[in-house]
């Protein structure tokens, strides 16, 4: 197989795309529209999946696109475009101007307000292309699945090792005067593999992820530990329906974090459908946690200089000594809310839990005796109620030692609870998405078994 690799100009200049949002703004204020945002953008990636030896997948993908809203009196209309070519972007204006017309005016509706867009865009270190041919990325992708399987006997079958390559552009623009772009990067590694004992069956996996390719580990680390967590699994148990303290794993404890983001966003809360609403200034969690947001973070997954609707991004705290500080809103919301946006249109970036001091064995011993929580399973949480029920897989722990596997048990309770009882933050951060956390101790849960 020919190993060409992607390599620069797969994706265009900036300049280009600038051109291109500029004019969709011009086409449309020329239509009569009071307020105008686009965004353009360019995507381009390789993945590969190789298992049992054999190339599964191989795909190369490269997109495109061309968004525009437009706002007449406070009345909304959306249209997009994969087609750049003129005629094209004059139908997609023409298009949103036209749905703009037929909708209902909503006097929430519109840009954000001027004078809080980004005017200024570090270089936050985002892109960092992968020169991958397809010939390297099976090599990779094979040497990943080949440690795994070579942990032990009992790994008999595999979900394959897979490498990815993504590198993209975007630009932002409004009829504000703003107008940003940068470009960004994301590489993986995964593996996932299933292990036999006797009649019972097990898989786990593990992955890696970074802006730059150079940060992460060698493929046969990342298999050898996809490998090792799926044989530590073999020999399940059943727990009897009981009480006890839980522990978070981190990469689990940041679906805990993200149910919490989800309770104090804008859309939420201006419909009255979250346990956090009114609960600005109110201790939620323990006196000990702080939970901030660092946008600018070099080389983070999660970092951006400005959001989606080019309102500049800002550190800023969300929760201090266990008190909510603030809400994740956008600028309808915060109109909804009569509040101002928080810059999060589209999301959080880099929601930061402030560690701990003892690792994950450190925990271990504070717990004593309890579950640790390795695999959340299904969906069974209710942000109107609170209410939290989970199938899990984990280990026992008795004398802060783990004793043994645990499968086919449900973890229940209100999230409420759940974050006014944690006891302890592990300094084991999993920086690997979008929420940086370690594992996290809860004082009780009910864990319901056989």
């Amino acid at each position: 197989m020919p190993d060409e690799p992607l390599k620069e100009p797969r994706l265009p200049e900036q300049s280009q795309l600038e051109d291109l949002v500029q004019d969709a703004i011009a086409r449309a204020r020329a239509l009569g529209a009071d307020q105008v945002e686009a965004a353009a953008s360019i995507d381009t990636g390789l993945s590969v999946t190789v298992r049992l030896g054999e190339t599964e997948t191989l795909e190369y993908n490269r997109d495109r696109g061309l968004g525009l809203t437009v706002y007449f009196a406070h009345r909304k209309g959306s249209a997009s475009t994969t087609d750049f070519a003129a005629e094209s972007i004059q139908a997609t204006v023409q298009a949103a101007c036209d749905i703009a017309r037929y909708t209902s005016e909503d006097p929430c509706a519109g840009l954000a307000d001027a004078d809080r867009m980004a005017t200024m865009i570090p270089d936050l270190d985002l892109y960092h292309p992968w020169e991958l041919g397809a010939g390297q990325a099976i090599e990779l992708a094979g040497e990943c699945e080949t440690a795994a399987l070579g942990v032990d006997a009992r790994l008999v079958n595999s979900e394959g090792g897979t490498v990815s390559s993504y590198s993209g552009i975007r630009v932002a623009g409004n009829s504000h005067g703003f107008l940003g772009g940068y470009r960004s990067s994301r590489h993986t590694l995964s593996c996932a593999v299933i292990g036999k004992q006797g009649e019972e069956m097990q898989r786990d996996h593990w992955y890696l992820a970074a802006r730059d390719y150079s940060d992460l580990d060698a493929p046969a680390a990342v298999g050898h530990r996809a490998g090792e967590r799926t044989v530590r699994r073999l020999g399940a148990r059943r727990l009897t329906t009981r009480q006890a303290p839980v522990i978070f794993e981190a990469d689990i404890a940041r679906g805990l974090f993200g149910n919490f983001v989800s309770a104090i966003k804008g859309n939420n809360l201006y419909r009255n459908s979250s346990f956090l609403v009114d609960h600005l200034g109110r201790r939620i969690f323990p006196e000990f946690l702080h939970i901030h947001e660092q946008p600018w973070l070099k080389k983070a997954l999660g970092s951006a200089p400005y959001d989606n609707e080019g309102v500049a991004t800002q550190a800023r705290d969300l929760v201090t000594d266990g008190v909510l500080q603030g809400y994740v809103l956008d600028s309808y919301s915060a109109r909804k809310l009569g509040m101002e946006t928080t810059g999060n249109a589209g999301g959080v970036h880099n929601l930061i839990v402030d560690p701990g001091e003892r690792d994950l064995p450190g925990l271990l011993r504070a717990m004593d005796t309890g579950l640790l929580i390795t695999e959340v399973i299904g969906f069974g949480v209710n942000i109107l109620t609170g209410d939290y029920s989970r199938g899990v897989a984990g280990f026992w722990v008795e004398g802060g030692e783990v004793q043994y596997p645990v499968d086919e048990i449900t973890v229940a309770g209100n999230l409420r609870d759940m974050f006014a009882g944690i006891s302890a933050i592990g300094n084991d951060v999993d920086r690997r998405g979008n929420v940086r956390t370690g594992s996290v101790l809860i004082e009780q849960m009910t864990i319901a078994g056989a």
